[in-house]
């Protein structure tokens, strides 16, 4: 039997999404709430997006694969609940498809960064504050030459010798209020460490130490400089899986 999960969680105390042998994981920590509520070890558990360490999620989804249950939706996301740290929290469960899979079944992931303009006594886990005034509009300008379809090499590190590195990206928007700078991002997909060096790279801008000519020479030929100016995880957040 196969539900759709949808979740938030805290990343702060997490070496990640995706299970890990010797370290805590939100996959791991839901597999263990799984495998006590349907008292069975044959629980299987995807999701959409697998988010670093110290990452968070408002709208994480994923799917779970479980046993045959009489449990209704509604006593399925208690006793998970039930059953997870406080850091956890399943916001809706549906029943799907067999077949449904929460990655691959996936059409757009939206993520946000939040970046404090001041120090922060309460939000410093989910906040990157960043001294320096930063000069929105140029920013603005090189996040709108990170739109469409291009190659993202430059900003990922691969996973795979034959990964592709093309990315299309429907939203880079840089937005503030009153103390917070937040830069909203939708792609089809992301590649490992992208969206964090994104906004490494439009700090840069906003400081006045690159320009969006710079920023978009990135995409047309490789360069390093974007790793050695990743963001840290405190600030990223998984907004919203579209399907």
């Amino acid at each position: 039997m196969r539900f759709k999960l949808t979740l938030e969680y805290d990343g702060s105390r997490y070496a990640g999404w995706q299970l890990q042998k010797n370290d805590r994981s939100v996959q791991g920590e839901l597999l263990e709430a799984a495998s006590k509520v349907f008292e069975s070890q044959q629980i299987e558990v995807y999701g959409a997006g697998r988010t670093d360490a110290g990452v968070h999620a408002r709208g994480q989804v994923a799917h779970l694969e479980v046993p045959n249950t009489r449990l209704a939706l509604d006593q399925v996301q208690i006793s998970l609940n039930d059953q997870l740290p406080h850091d956890i929290n399943i916001l809706r469960v549906q029943t799907v498809n067999p077949r449904f899979h929460a990655r691959h079944d996936a059409r757009s992931r939206s993520y946000v960064y939040q970046i404090s303009k001041r120090r922060d006594a309460f939000g410093k886990k989910y906040v990157w504050w960043v001294r320096d005034r930063l000069n929105l509009e140029a920013m603005q300008d090189a996040a709108a030459r990170l739109e469409g379809f291009h190659d993202f090499r430059s900003f990922g590190d691969i996973e795979k010798e034959d990964q592709s590195t093309m990315v299309e990206l429907t939203r880079v928007e840089v937005t503030e209020d009153a103390n917070r700078i937040y830069i909203h991002l939708t792609g089809s997909h992301f590649l490992w460490k992208m969206v964090r060096r994104i906004v490494g790279v439009l700090v840069e801008v906003g400081r006045g130490r690159m320009t969006g000519q710079t920023v978009e020479g990135f995409l047309k030929t490789p360069s390093r400089d974007p790793a050695r100016l990743t963001a840290p995880p405190s600030g990223l957040f998984l907004e919203k899986v579209e399907y």
